[in-house]
């Protein structure tokens, strides 16, 4: 029986895990679960799964939740930051997923990590934020990063048995998102409803718009080089619209491992919280003669320029990544409050990487800092 945290329990990532645990009652137990301000999803959740202790990181939401429970439901509740690294460090769990979006995923992931529990990985701005620093530490106290993301989770796949130092290119795949061969001039008056609808997969909001950008990609190629160890010049991407291939590694003998599977995001969830074993389900099972043909094509990064961006800031190292990751949450959020443009995702996150300052081998505090100063400059940058 493993004992599971989970940060971010009402997102898509979070309530697919729970799916995950309620098929699986024999091999997974609910300890803790945290939120940001969810807390009607987040009470129905106490009551199914009885976690010991919850956390809302908005104060006032955890007061309410205090009275919306039912008098018989015996849970701590706790808010803030304090709440969040409460949830990743209980004495009792095993995994802490963490599910929450954005920065805010990063310091309770270093506390899990303090506190030696298995991370299964579902946070992208973790390691685009601190990558270094993370895996640092997790190497320094031993603790396994086990990836959610679905392509991150087929290369750790492809990867098993296999000699890292072997890998020549690790080959991420994309599904091109909704605006996949667009033109620049078709994508100028984009509305966000438009850029919401991913043509494969249901996800989250800010995931949604990071899609049709193909931020969401460069995230990944981010990720890939902290988690893998490999180098930017070894991360290709490859549009492959079907989203069956999940992703690839070819080696140096020429060979290429797949991994392949209906586009379902509780086969990785469920295979990070097995991991190292498999467990059987009733999911859809993937039909390749029914499917019939899978395609691919290179990626637009002309059109979609944040797709280079992230790859300009890993190769030029240091704190890049981290304005580049805080100044697209900030942007994502305006365009879906309709106050800028879809193009004016890209164009101020450049603005941001022009006037940044970077720092080589950045501390938490001056990450944290950094973060703050990319926000602020973009909001000023947008009045």
């Amino acid at each position: 029986m493993k004992k599971i945290s989970i940060l971010g329990s009402t997102g898509s990532i979070g309530t697919q895990a729970l799916d995950v645990v309620r098929n699986n009652k024999d091999k997974f137990k609910i300890e803790a679960l945290a939120v940001n301000t969810s807390i009607e999803k987040l009470k129905n959740q106490i009551i199914e799964f009885r976690p010991k202790v919850v956390a809302v990181y908005n104060e006032d939401k955890a007061n309410e939740l205090k009275k919306i429970l039912p008098n018989e439901v015996d849970v701590d509740i706790y808010s803030g930051m304090k709440g969040l690294k409460t949830i990743a460090s209980l004495e009792s769990v095993d995994i802490v997923l963490t599910a929450l979006v954005g920065m805010i995923g990063l310091v309770p992931t270093l506390e899990a990590i303090k506190y030696r529990k298995t991370i299964a990985l579902a946070n992208k701005e973790t390691l685009v934020t601190a990558g270094s620093l993370v895996m640092n530490e997790a190497k320094k106290m031993g603790v396994d990063i086990l990836p959610v993301d679905s392509e991150h989770s087929a290369i750790f796949q492809c990867l098993n048995g296999e000699n890292n130092r072997e890998i020549e290119k690790i080959i991420l795949t994309a599904s091109g998102g909704p605006f996949r061969n667009k033109t620049k001039e078709e994508l100028i008056n984009v509305t966000k409803n438009e850029a919401l609808k991913h043509p494969n997969w249901s996800m989250g909001r800010k995931i949604s718009i990071d899609s049709a950008t193909l931020m969401n990609k460069g995230l990944e190629v981010i990720e890939a080089k902290w988690l893998f160890g490999v180098e930017a010049s070894d991360i290709d991407v490859l549009v492959h619209p079907q989203s069956i291939i999940h992703s690839m590694v070819q080696f140096i003998d020429g060979s290429v491992i797949a991994q392949l599977g209906n586009p379902d995001m509780k086969l990785p969830i469920q295979y990070a919280l097995s991991y190292p074993s498999r467990i059987n389900n009733d999911y859809e099972r993937l039909d390749l003669a029914k499917i019939s043909s899978l395609t691919f094509e290179k990626p637009d990064v002309q059109t979609f320029s944040c797709l280079k961006l992230a790859y300009e800031c890993l190769e030029k190292g240091g704190t890049y990544s981290t304005v580049l990751n805080a100044a697209n949450e900030i942007l994502v959020s305006e365009f879906l409050d309709d106050k800028i443009k879809f193009y004016d995702i890209p164009i101020y996150i450049e603005k941001a990487l022009e006037k940044h300052s970077s720092i080589k081998e950045p501390t938490l505090e001056e990450i944290l800092h950094i973060d703050n100063w990319s926000r602020e400059f973009v909001k000023e940058s947008i009045k």
